[in-house]
Protein backbone atom coordinates (compact mmCIF):
# COMPACT_ATOMS: atom_id res chain seq x y z
CA UNK A 1 0.00 0.00 0.00
CA UNK A 2 1.39 3.23 -0.96
CA UNK A 3 1.86 6.21 1.11
CA UNK A 4 -1.52 7.94 -0.06
CA UNK A 5 -3.52 4.62 0.52
CA UNK A 6 -2.83 4.93 3.77
CA UNK A 7 -3.38 8.75 4.05
CA UNK A 8 -6.71 7.85 2.70
CA UNK A 9 -7.37 4.43 5.15
CA UNK A 10 -6.22 6.52 8.12
CA UNK A 11 -8.75 9.85 7.22
CA UNK A 12 -11.39 6.77 7.41
CA UNK A 13 -10.83 4.65 10.05
CA UNK A 14 -9.20 7.71 12.14
CA UNK A 15 -6.34 5.31 12.97
CA UNK A 16 -3.00 6.87 11.74
CA UNK A 17 -1.03 3.94 13.56
CA UNK A 18 0.03 2.19 10.00
CA UNK A 19 1.31 5.82 8.56
CA UNK A 20 3.00 6.42 11.56
CA UNK A 21 4.78 3.26 11.40
CA UNK A 22 6.12 4.45 7.65
CA UNK A 23 8.60 6.64 9.76
CA UNK A 24 11.33 4.52 11.60
CA UNK A 25 12.21 7.04 13.82
CA UNK A 26 8.13 7.34 14.83
CA UNK A 27 8.74 4.11 15.76
CA UNK A 28 11.85 4.05 17.77
CA UNK A 29 10.07 7.41 19.73
CA UNK A 30 7.08 5.82 19.97
CA UNK A 31 4.61 8.28 18.46
CA UNK A 32 0.54 7.94 18.95
CA UNK A 33 -1.78 10.06 17.38
CA UNK A 34 -5.37 10.67 17.92
CA UNK A 35 -7.75 12.64 15.25
CA UNK A 36 -10.82 15.11 16.55
CA UNK A 37 -12.82 16.72 13.84
CA UNK A 38 -9.96 18.72 12.67
CA UNK A 39 -8.06 18.43 15.65
CA UNK A 40 -4.89 16.09 16.01
CA UNK A 41 -3.12 15.44 19.52
CA UNK A 42 0.14 13.55 19.01
CA UNK A 43 1.69 11.06 22.27
CA UNK A 44 4.93 10.63 23.14
CA UNK A 45 4.11 7.74 25.75
CA UNK A 46 6.59 7.11 28.61
CA UNK A 47 9.33 5.22 27.49
CA UNK A 48 12.70 4.40 29.29
CA UNK A 49 14.75 4.69 25.79
CA UNK A 50 13.64 8.19 25.20
CA UNK A 51 15.58 9.12 28.61
CA UNK A 52 18.02 11.49 28.53
CA UNK A 53 19.05 12.11 32.03
CA UNK A 54 17.91 8.81 34.49
CA UNK A 55 18.74 10.58 37.93
CA UNK A 56 15.89 13.13 37.30
CA UNK A 57 14.22 11.35 35.25
CA UNK A 58 13.49 13.05 32.27
CA UNK A 59 13.04 13.01 28.43
CA UNK A 60 16.44 13.66 26.41
CA UNK A 61 16.00 17.08 24.52
CA UNK A 62 16.91 15.59 21.37
CA UNK A 63 13.45 12.86 21.69
CA UNK A 64 11.43 16.11 22.28
CA UNK A 65 12.59 18.18 19.70
CA UNK A 66 12.55 15.02 17.08
CA UNK A 67 9.18 13.92 18.36
CA UNK A 68 7.78 17.62 17.86
CA UNK A 69 9.14 17.95 14.51
CA UNK A 70 7.81 14.46 13.67
CA UNK A 71 4.35 15.80 14.73
CA UNK A 72 4.33 19.00 12.73
CA UNK A 73 5.44 16.84 9.55
CA UNK A 74 2.63 14.49 9.64
CA UNK A 75 0.01 17.22 10.82
CA UNK A 76 0.89 18.84 7.21
CA UNK A 77 0.65 15.42 6.07
CA UNK A 78 -2.63 15.12 7.33
CA UNK A 79 -4.20 18.37 6.50
CA UNK A 80 -2.44 19.00 3.29
CA UNK A 81 -2.94 15.99 1.53
CA UNK A 82 0.66 15.60 0.76
CA UNK A 83 1.18 12.30 -0.26
CA UNK A 84 4.66 12.17 1.10
CA UNK A 85 6.62 13.38 3.80
CA UNK A 86 7.57 17.35 3.74
CA UNK A 87 11.00 18.45 3.99
CA UNK A 88 12.33 20.21 6.71
CA UNK A 89 13.42 23.42 6.23
CA UNK A 90 13.93 24.68 10.22
CA UNK A 91 13.21 24.47 12.97
CA UNK A 92 13.91 26.80 16.06
CA UNK A 93 12.72 25.06 19.71
CA UNK A 94 12.40 26.88 22.78
CA UNK A 95 13.20 24.56 25.61
CA UNK A 96 10.72 25.84 28.87
CA UNK A 97 11.04 23.38 31.30
CA UNK A 98 12.09 19.52 32.08
CA UNK A 99 10.65 16.99 30.30
CA UNK A 100 9.92 14.32 32.84
CA UNK A 101 9.45 10.83 32.55
CA UNK A 102 5.57 10.78 31.82
CA UNK A 103 3.63 10.93 28.93
CA UNK A 104 4.43 13.33 26.46
CA UNK A 105 2.17 15.82 24.25
CA UNK A 106 2.04 17.81 20.99
CA UNK A 107 -0.78 20.32 19.17
CA UNK A 108 0.57 21.82 15.64
CA UNK A 109 -1.19 24.68 14.58
CA UNK A 110 -0.81 25.43 10.61
CA UNK A 111 0.41 29.58 10.63
CA UNK A 112 0.93 29.73 6.65
CA UNK A 113 1.26 28.03 3.92
CA UNK A 114 2.49 29.20 0.51
CA UNK A 115 2.73 27.78 -2.39
CA UNK A 116 5.62 25.63 -1.58
CA UNK A 117 6.59 26.23 2.39
CA UNK A 118 4.12 25.75 5.18
CA UNK A 119 5.04 27.38 8.68
CA UNK A 120 3.77 25.19 12.13
CA UNK A 121 3.67 26.03 15.34
CA UNK A 122 4.09 23.22 17.78
CA UNK A 123 3.39 23.43 21.29
CA UNK A 124 4.46 20.08 24.01
CA UNK A 125 3.14 19.71 27.30
CA UNK A 126 2.92 17.28 30.22
CA UNK A 127 0.82 18.44 33.22
CA UNK A 128 -1.45 21.03 31.34
CA UNK A 129 -1.22 22.62 27.93
CA UNK A 130 -0.95 26.37 29.96
CA UNK A 131 2.32 25.08 30.83
CA UNK A 132 3.79 24.12 27.91
CA UNK A 133 7.44 22.15 28.15
CA UNK A 134 8.87 23.30 25.04
CA UNK A 135 7.34 25.24 22.11
CA UNK A 136 8.96 25.37 18.16
CA UNK A 137 8.61 26.83 14.50
CA UNK A 138 8.90 24.93 12.11
CA UNK A 139 9.26 25.78 8.13
CA UNK A 140 8.73 22.91 6.00
CA UNK A 141 9.27 22.65 2.14
CA UNK A 142 6.92 20.99 -0.40
CA UNK A 143 8.30 19.33 -3.23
Amino acid sequence: MDLKELMAKAHETGDYSELISTIPYAVTLGVECERFGNEVLFKLPRKKSNLGNPILPAIHGGVIGGFMEISAALHLMMFQDTPKLPKIVDISLDYLRAGLDKDTYVECTLTRQGSRVANVIVTAWQKSRSEPIALARAHFLFS
